[in-house]
This record gives C-alpha cells, structure tokens and sequence, in this order.
C-alpha cells in the first residue's frame, strides 16, 4: 500500500475512532476542563497524531494505548463521583479572592493570579469596583464567579412580592431567510399572521435573517443588511409592542394580587394603558 493512502486511512480511522470515544467520555471534556481532563485532551490528541503518521506496523497498538487511556478516564471520574477526598485530590478546591468586597491577597498569590487578571475578570461580569462585591471564587476549573452585595443586586419581581407569569424563551419563527411553520404553530400563529406583521414594518420573509417571537406575541426582527435603515413605522411599532405588554403585566398582576386595593390599582393602570394604546395605534397604522 501506498504510504500516502496508508497515512490517510489511518487518519480517518483515529479520527472515527478519537470521535467514538470523546462521546464516551462526555460532555465535560469540552467544556471547562479539570487539571486531569486537560492532561487526558493533551495526550489523546498526542496519540491519535501518533496513529495517524507513524509508519510502524504495530499502528495499531496506538488504538489500543487511547482505549486504554479513555477506561482510565472514565475510571477516575466515577471515584471521583463516590469520593470528595478524591475528588478535591485531582481537582483542587475553590478558592475565595474576595471576600466582603475585601481582595485577599493571598489567596492571589497562592493562585498565581495578579491584580489586573483578576479585575479583568470582574469587568467580564459586568463589575468594575472590587468594594461592590460580596465574594468572588476561583473554581477548580479557573473559572472566577462573583456575588454581588445585596444592595448592588438588581430588584426582582418577588423582592417587589409581586407575581409574575412564567415566560418561554422566545421562537424562532423565520430563520436564514425562511419561514418555521412549525415554531409559528407552537406559539399558535400561522404564516398569514406573520406576513401581517411584518407587513406593518414594510418588511418581507427574504430580508430577514433572524424573527423571534415571545409569549407576548411581540415579533423582533435581524435583517440581513445591517445597513439598511428600519422603515418608518418599525419603532413606533415596537412601542405599539411594548404598550401592549405592560397592558397584559398590569392586568395579571390585578388578577394575582389578594390585596383589594392594589387589585383596584393595577386595573387603574391598564384602563388607563389601554386607552393610551387606542389613541396611538391609528397613528402607527395610517
């Protein structure tokens, strides 16, 4: 056999082969990895260029020295799974950085971690001043997670003790420039109801890129020219859309309340709404 053709079927074979067991070894490994899960990528990869080039006859052995490698994986990730000690061995264990907006330096150094990384991190999370968190970790896998302190942390309906309607993640219901007949039926629309809208903005189903709609029934759109300019009724469209929303949030929150006088409030607020969205919407549609 020629050398080239050999180098190729061996390639495909460990490729095949790699894919087969990194589905076995699952999801983890490609995701945030372990100090033992990066060894075990580094020397899978290792092995499988082996497989691929080297000439030797006994190629084969390099098959058997992965499979050997993976059931040493997975054994280790079971113990792990009945044992801490075990697990905290070969993982190692969070470490706290900060600590009532205290930065415990350390913690830094144990972590070899300098002071820029480190808020470097923070400004990922949206956070810019140390003195604003609570406490801030280092996971195993160098991950660093922060909690805010609470009078930092955004209001939440339930700390308002208000209730609210769970929400669906919004459906795609045209994508690439098509129509998803089946997302518009989970959300009980049909194709004419999409037109329709679109319609209102001067848009058809081939300049869009990307519709979604959400429980509300509102539809936002990504066209596929960032260039062009929305038509002229699309944003007091979406307000017509947003008008509509906090009609619906005000009458349910009437609905769930037991509290008479906050029940005569909120429907108070969605009369008034309602009557608001009457006197736009033949503006927007004329």
């Amino acid at each position: 056999m020629n050398t080239w053709l050999e180098i190729t079927l061996r390639t495909l074979a460990a490729v095949i082969f790699l894919l087969l067991m990194t589905k076995l070894l699952g999801k983890r490994q490609v995701t945030e990895l372990s100090v033992f899960e990066y060894i075990t990528g580094i020397t899978i990869g290792n092995i499988a260029g082996y497989i691929s080039l080297d000439t030797d006859a006994k190629w084969y052995l390099g098959m058997l020295s992965l499979g050997v490698w993976v059931a040493v994986s997975l054994g280790i990730e079971l113990l792990q799974l009945k044992s801490k000690r075990l697990r905290n061995w070969i993982d190692g264990t969070p470490t706290v950085l900060i600590q009532k907006g205290k930065i415990l330096e350390k913690n830094l150094k144990k972590e070899r971690l300098t002071t820029d990384e480190l808020m470097q991190q923070l400004r990922m999370k949206d956070v810019f001043k140390a003195a604003d968190v609570e406490f801030a970790i280092m996971e195993a896998s160098g991950a660093i997670n922060i909690l805010l302190k609470t009078e930092n942390l955004p209001l939440t309906p339930k700390q308002l003790g208000i209730k609210v309607q769970p929400e669906r993640e919004p459906q795609a219901v045209i994508m690439d420039g098509k129509v998803l007949s089946d997302a518009l039926k989970v959300r009980g629309y049909n194709s004419q109801w999409l037109e329709k809208e679109l319609k209102k903005s001067d848009l058809r189903i081939e300049d869009v890129f990307l519709a979604q709609v959400d429980d509300f029934g509102t539809l936002t759109v990504d066209l596929y020219d960032d260039k062009v300019k929305q038509p002229k009724g699309y944003s007091q469209a979406t307000l017509l859309a947003s008008l509509k929303k906090c009609e619906a949030d005000m009458e349910m929150y009437g609905l769930l309340t037991a509290d008479e006088a906050e029940k005569q409030k909120y429907a108070a607020c969605s009369k008034k709404l309602q009557h608001l969205i009457d006197e736009v919407r033949p503006l927007i549609y004329q």
